[in-house]
């Protein structure tokens, strides 16, 4: 099967292409890059007045499956992905029962196969069950078919195990993913340490809980020379104690959403649960301390976290509502509209975080527009305005806390393997 995309506006950080080009795509992958192209056997698309990079890899994204389905499923999860011209979704490991196993791993991976053509990529968990007593078979879990390991959305609180798990990790070429906070400090606090607290009469997420358990992964990764990724970033300081270590040739690298740099902790005063998430929404430093890592390079990816809850949930009280958000049918128009369009980051440097650098840290050979690379690509309107619609969504969740917002950029097609798997 052949495809040929004319006159689009190529972006790619890795290999420098850009300005208006042809890509003609042979058997799912790249073949031929340049200008003119015709090929009559092959499916032609009109991309003119389009940007097309490499397909958007999110690392950071919940699918709730199995165990979980009133949620998310792998199906919806990869429609939403779809619509939000994510191409690879890397899906945490919390879900019932854990991806902790071989069999989950391939539960997960044959109910991908079903799915609009989305690439599923796994995590395993670092614990058994999540529990942070004993480690799981990094190996096993590795040959099963995982890109990483993560305990995500419970902290690794024993500094020994997180050790072992490192050095575990390395030895199976894995990198670990470290939800970075300190449980003790944290557990049943809803929202940010700070005015927002305090006006609420709650006591709040300490920043410091963060801050703490990143020095801790950061100097594991210094001793044992291994690398680890810390998750969704959300204080100045977490910043800059990666940017530090950074600067002395540590394996360190971090994520962090849009929420983290387009919103504070006001927010929980306008819209509730709505905006709790975990971490929680930060102070203003915060977030100009995050837009800063993201501009410098000390923040290496824009990830979603993507959370569906259901809307029984998110109705409970601030106190007892689940955190998270769903993301990844915003993530793109967000990154363009606060940080593009703005003036805060080229688009060269935005979609590299979104595309190669993801790939490069979970070890798939993606997000290039190189030659031989698998044909998964964005097709997007840079300048196109629409308002989020949460009725819209293709996920089975709504709990997003932009809704009726005015975004500018919007994706027009998703193609993953030379195969349009959603257009506009």
């Amino acid at each position: 099967m052949k495809l040929l995309i004319k006159n689009g506006t190529l972006v790619d950080p890795v290999c420098g292409l850009g300005g208006v080009m042809d890509i003609l795509v042979e058997d799912g992958t790249i073949t031929v890059i340049g200008n003119n192209l015709e090929d009559s056997e092959a499916q032609v698309l009109d991309a003119t007045g389009l940007h097309i990079s490499a397909g958007l890899i999110d690392m950071h994204v919940h699918l709730r499956d199995p165990g979980l389905t009133y949620k998310e499923d792998i199906l919806t999860g990869s429609a939403a992905a779809a619509r939000g011209g994510v191409t690879s979704i890397a899906c945490m490991p919390n879900t019932k029962p854990v991806a902790d196993s071989p069999e989950v791993i391939q539960y997960i991976l044959d109910k991908a196969k079903e799915n609009c053509g989305v690439r599923v990529l796994p995590i395993g968990a670092l614990s058994v069950g999540q529990k942070g007593e004993t480690l799981t078979d990094a190996k096993a879990l590795r040959e099963a078919g995982v890109v990483a390991i993560s305990d995500d959305g419970v902290p690794v609180q024993n500094a020994n195990l997180m050790r072992d798990a490192l050095l575990r990790a390395n030895r199976s070429k894995l990198t670990v993913l470290s939800h970075c906070e300190d449980d003790d400090m944290v557990r049943g606090r809803s929202v940010n340490e700070g005015r927002v607290s305090r006006q609420l009469g709650l006591p709040g997420r300490p920043a410091i809980a963060e801050e703490l358990m990143a020095m801790r992964d950061a100097m594991l990764a210094e001793e044992t020379r291994t690398a680890v990724h810390i998750c969704h970033v959300s204080t100045a300081n977490t910043v800059n104690i990666i940017r530090q270590f950074k600067r002395k040739g540590v394996k360190i690298t971090c994520e962090t959403c849009p929420q983290y740099f387009t919103l504070t902790h006001e927010e929980i005063l306008r819209q509730g649960t709505l905006a709790k998430v975990n971490p929680p929404l930060r102070a203003t430093k915060d977030k100009e301390g995050i837009l800063a890592g993201l501009k410098d390079g000390t923040i290496d990816c824009i990830v979603t976290d993507h959370a569906p809850h259901s809307a029984e949930e998110k109705a409970k009280p601030l106190t007892e509502a689940p955190a998270g958000m769903v993301g990844l049918e915003t993530s793109l128009a967000l990154a363009l509209t606060y940080l593009y369009h703005t003036g805060e980051m080229s688009l060269n440097d935005i979609i590299q975080k979104m595309t190669i650098n993801p790939a490069k840290i979970l070890g798939v050979r993606m997000g290039t527009l190189s030659l031989g690379a698998p044909a998964d690509f964005t097709l997007f309107d840079l300048n196109e305005r629409w308002i989020v619609d949460p009725e819209q969504f293709a996920s089975k969740a709504r709990n997003t806390p932009f809704t009726g917002m005015e975004l500018q950029g919007k994706v027009k097609y998703t193609i993953v393997g030379g195969k349009i798997i959603y257009k506009d």
